[in-house]
Parts: structure tokens; sequence; C-alpha cells
């Protein structure tokens, strides 16, 4: 009865000391708030129909264009992000569909680096094959990317 006694004993005595160190641990913790700022690196374009930069170039229309000419479109693109961009030129989704083997869409801007802030002209040229076959309507889209 003894030994069952002090074996009590001894295990109350340990929960004691176990619930004391898990309360003296937390009351002996403390934190600190550290502040952190940085910025982080946006790539960001505007295109625009206007030097200022006002106007968002919201469509292209290149009117009509006869086989084996040109039609160009002049447009701004500024630099809207915080870091310097390579700018690229792509176009997708032509309609009908056929209407990219017969169409090229070139710029005076593939590879420039804009930098942050900065604008600049751009003048697209749509160029059409001298043999256009049956198309007479088209459009499709245009994407202008910048790049860090």
């Amino acid at each position: 009865m003894k030994l069952q006694k002090l074996s009590a004993a001894v295990i109350a005595l340990t929960i004691v000391g176990i619930l004391l160190t898990v309360t003296t641990a937390a009351l002996l913790s403390t934190n600190q708030t550290v502040p952190l700022n940085g910025t982080i690196n946006a790539v960001n374009l505007g295109v625009y129909s206007d030097s200022q930069c006002t106007q968002p170039a919201t469509a292209l229309n290149v009117g009509t264009l006869n086989p084996g000419g040109t039609a160009t479109q002049t447009v701004y693109i500024k630099n809207t992000g915080n870091i310097p961009e390579t700018l690229t030129i792509t176009t997708n989704n032509w309609t009908p569909s056929g209407a990219g083997s017969s169409l090229t869409l070139t710029w005076n801007r593939q590879s420039t680096v804009l930098n942050a802030g900065s604008s600049i002209q751009a003048i697209l040229t749509l160029t059409a094959a001298s043999n256009t076959g049956s198309l007479t309507t088209f459009s499709c889209s245009v994407t202008l990317t910048g790049t860090q």
C-alpha cells in the first residue's frame, strides 16, 4: 500500500512539475514585431493613340489594303511598370483562320528596351502578300509584350 501511495505521489509530482515547466515557459515567452518593406518588380505596358499617353488604344483599324500593299498604324507605348522592359509583338486569332498566311504585321520597336516611366512612338506595318486569294476582310488580335 505504501508503494502505491509513493507511486501516486511521484506521478502527481511529475505532473505538477510538467505543468509548472509549461506555465513557466509560457510566462517567459515574448515577441517582437519587425516591419518589412520592399518593392516588387512590376512589368506593365500601356498602349495609347496619342503622344501624351492619355488615350488608350483599344482598337487598330488599317482600312482597305490592296494585295502587295502595306498599311501603317502609329501607337505610343508607355512602360507603366517600375523596371525596364524589352518589347515584342505577336498576332493570333486570325479571322479567317488562313489570313495570317497572307498578312504580316511588323513594327519598328521589336526588341527595344523601354525604361520604366518612359514612352515611345511605335509604327505598326501590315503587309499583304501579292496574292491574297479570296481574302477580302480580316481581323486578328495584336499582343504587345514587355518582358523583364
